[in-house]
């Protein structure tokens, strides 16, 4: 039965949208079922990994190099197919029912070309490149995958920039988030074109995995701005839901959507300064997200976080959306401060990284449990729903702290067994440390899974009916 508690929080200072209904609705569903089934088979590939490094089992396997060729579309799916599908779902709710077929021909897109990239290794491709941000096999399948997941992805982002609800003349907290939203467009519409930048200005001569990793370098860092401000999004909704963001003006909002997407307008500033495959781009990159990523999200998070510890005994302190706003902030709180700990290439830097991506990862979370009986499915409810993002969060945490405690001994980043060359009982304790943290980690995304598909299963809807 759709739950409807949530509508009582609409009012005009409430950080919410109104969920709409018809072709809209299903599109953001089928944007829903996209991000979910990524991440679903995400987990199967990762089964794929560790059966290809098994002994007596891998031999079965008649791939060369399976590990890094089933860790490639591991990575695709659960950091570029689960992010930018998830924005579909949100750009799509902020849409009007303008150029209907611009947003289903995105969602085709972008669905056939995840099914392409999944189904590659199986049709012979290989080659794997553990290139920064989106890691490829050098396969024409492969390939056309990618790029059909790029053009639906650009698709989505210019029906969004042309058609997203008006924000509003009177500053509203749910005009707000739309406005949040539509920073989100412009900061993706800036990393398609630095993406395109990279490839017209890539020299010739450049080949192999250091080209992939000059093609993605820039649009992947900007890419990062949009995945934050969508955080920031969810943050902001999942705080009202809880009843934390009553403190939060919706003009203080509106100005540190501003503030978090205005350092992308920087980077054609970096490429008309450095040429793509100078360091000086490189570096510049690197620097304006480390210095500039977390610029509207440290006021977001300190003004939630007091409007939590001022919240009153009545408040809903056991809701699951509340659990994953909260380890959403501590993980990004974790990785932003670690950042500032880089020095070398050991296991600090994804330490830093681990702890942003998840962030945004438990943000979506939380909202997915939000939207889920909007979009006309069960609410996830129940100790397993409320407890999942704390699973979730406490073992990514750890996952986290064991990286940058490793890191801190000068263990290297992208190396695995006897060549991690853990010496010291230090060093042991932080890899340690960091399985244990991936292990909880995973049951907790396990959880997720299965707290959605209870929700969205038609057995369980009809049953409590």
């Amino acid at each position: 039965m759709q739950d409807t508690s949530s509508t009582e929080l609409l009012s005009s200072d409430t950080f919410a949208l109104k969920i709409p209904v018809g072709g809209t609705r299903r599109l953001a569903i089928g944007w829903l079922l996209l991000a979910v089934g990524s991440l679903v088979v995400a987990g199967m590939f990762t089964i794929l990994v560790v059966l290809s490094r098994t002994p007596g089992i891998q031999e079965i396997f008649p791939w060369v190099d399976f590990f890094h060729t089933a860790l490639v579309v591991h990575v695709d799916l659960t950091v570029l197919v689960w992010f930018l599908a998830f924005a579909g779902l949100l750009w799509s709710l902020n849409s009007t029912e303008r150029c209907a077929a611009c947003g289903w021909g995105a969602l085709y897109l972008c669905t056939a070309g995840t099914l392409v990239i999944v189904v590659a290794p199986f049709l012979g491709a290989g080659a794997p490149l553990m290139n920064n941000y989106v890691p490829v096999l050098r396969d024409p399948v492969f390939f056309l995958g990618l790029g059909m997941f790029f053009l639906g992805f650009a698709l989505l982002v210019i029906r969004g920039l042309l058609f997203s609800r008006p924000v509003g003349r009177a500053i509203s907290g749910e005009g707000a988030l739309r406005f949040g939203l539509f920073t989100g467009l412009i900061t993706g519409a800036v990393a398609i074109l630095a993406l395109i930048w990279s490839y017209l200005g890539i020299p010739q001569a450049i080949v192999g995995e250091y080209y992939y990793e000059l093609l993605f370098w820039g649009g992947g860092h900007v890419l990062q701005f949009t995945h934050t401000q969508l955080m920031l999004v969810a943050w902001l909704w999942l705080a009202a839901v809880a009843g934390f963001a009553a403190r939060v003006q919706p003009r203080v909002a509106l100005i540190l959507f501003v503030l978090g997407a205005a350092p992308t307008l920087l980077a054609p500033v970096i490429y008309f300064a450095y040429e793509v495959n100078s360091p000086h781009n490189v570096q510049a990159f690197a620097s304006l997200m480390k210095y500039a990523g977390g610029i509207a999200a440290l006021p977001f998070s300190i003004i939630i976080v007091f409007g939590m510890l001022g919240a009153g005994r009545g408040s809903p302190h056991f809701r699951p959306e509340r659990n994953a706003l909260l380890f959403s902030i501590l993980l990004f709180g974790a990785g932003g401060i670690i950042g500032y700990m880089i020095s070398g290439s050991d296991v600090t830097v994804p330490a830093h990284y681990h702890g942003s991506i998840v962030a945004v990862t438990l943000a979506f979370m939380g909202l997915t449990y939000l939207l889920l009986p909007q979009l006309g499915f069960d609410k996830p409810a129940g100790k397993m729903a409320t407890l999942q993002p704390v699973i979730y969060g406490t073992g990514q945490l750890l996952h986290v702290l064991g990286l940058a405690w490793s890191g801190g001994y000068g263990v290297q980043r992208k190396t695995a067994g006897s060549a991690q060359g853990l010496d010291s009982i230090q060093e042991i304790a932080g890899m340690g440390l960091m399985g244990l943290g991936g292990l909880i980690a995973i049951i907790g995304g396990i959880l997720f899974l299965v707290v959605v598909f209870m929700a969205m299963w038609p057995k369980n809807r009809n049953r409590r009916k």
